[in-house]
């Protein structure tokens, strides 16, 4: 029996919106086990790693002209060191993973511990592109940095989280949903490399096209990595989140994306990040995450 393995991370210090370290026990709670063991699935809940509160941090805020600025840089950096650990030491073979943030800081660690497997392919789901650094963010806030981070770009303490070094190559990233950037942000993105899908391209060429699209990009990986940032869906479908920007993903359209991602047989692992219960209506965000999760690991309508 195939085995999905589940951690949380209930960190919210790389962005300035409380809430969002209530994520995993909200898709927790909207089911997430048994939906994957009604797809066939034996699964083992590893329960949270531990992440400071944010009232418990003394110095915040760190950044200097020459430094730039990123805020709860050590803990975040610390948190994600632990994410990266128990990953590598629990992940066996063949299991599959789905890590609960959190925001989506926690993918410093993530994508670190399966970079280290495998040559992977990370989908950046997402309505920004996390592709500042402390010197052209105009928040501070680390969930922000993630992307350029992975790829080398960035302070030391979040670039050699796991291993010292870029844990990827523009190839190996694409991203799609994509409509709320930064103006260095997207100067520097348009530079990097990196297969950007926009909005503005899903509407023009629909969903089906884009993610086979993908799936061409992704063919030479070993593994996908999907790392979902819930606001790439329209605030209409998924409201529960810390970042909402209008004109995101629709429902189907989500839907639709995981289904064909899931028929490459490529996904190993995913995470879900920035479900906010506070910011909520009925826990229904992270309802859809979970049916999200189901459809990318193997959920069919026939």
């Amino acid at each position: 029996m195939p085995c999905v393995r589940i951690f949380g991370v209930p960190m919210d210090l790389g962005q300035n919106r409380r809430g969002v370290d209530m994520g995993p026990s909200a898709i927790r709670y909207a089911g997430l086990q048994e939906r994957l063991r009604r797809l066939g699935y034996e699964t083992h809940d590893g329960g949270n790693i531990i992440a400071p509160q944010m009232e418990e941090v003394e110095h915040p805020f760190h950044g200097s002209p020459d430094m730039g600025l990123a805020h709860h840089l050590p803990q975040i950096t610390t948190v994600c060191q632990e994410v990266y650990r128990q990953t590598i030491e629990t992940l066996q073979h063949d299991d599959s993973l789905i890590f609960l943030g959190g925001d989506h800081s926690v993918s410093l660690g993530t994508v670190a511990a399966m970079a280290k497997q495998d040559r992977i392919g990370v989908l950046w789901v997402d309505a920004h592109g996390d592709f500042n650094t402390p010197h052209t963010t105009p928040s501070g806030n680390v969930h922000g940095m993630v992307v350029a981070a992975l790829l080398g770009d960035g302070p030391p303490e979040l670039v050699n989280i796991g291993y010292e070094g870029r844990k990827l190559e523009p190839a190996q990233v694409a991203m799609v949903g994509i409509r709320d950037l930064d103006p260095e942000e997207r100067r520097r993105l348009v530079r990097s490399g990196i297969v950007v899908h926009t909005m503005r391209q899903v509407d023009e060429h629909g969903m089906a096209t884009i993610a086979r699209l993908l799936l061409d990009h992704f063919i030479d990986m070993d593994h996908i990595h999907v790392s979902l940032d819930l606001d790439a869906l329209d605030p209409s479908v998924a409201p529960g989140v810390g970042t909402a920007v209008p004109g995101g993903l629709a429902y189907r359209e989500a839907h639709l994306l995981m289904e064909i991602l899931a028929d490459s047989g490529k996904v190993r692992s995913m995470d879900i990040v920035e479900v906010n219960p506070i910011l909520d209506r009925g826990n229904i965000t992270a309802q859809v995450a979970v049916e999200l999760a189901a459809s990318l690991f193997g959920q069919r309508i026939l």
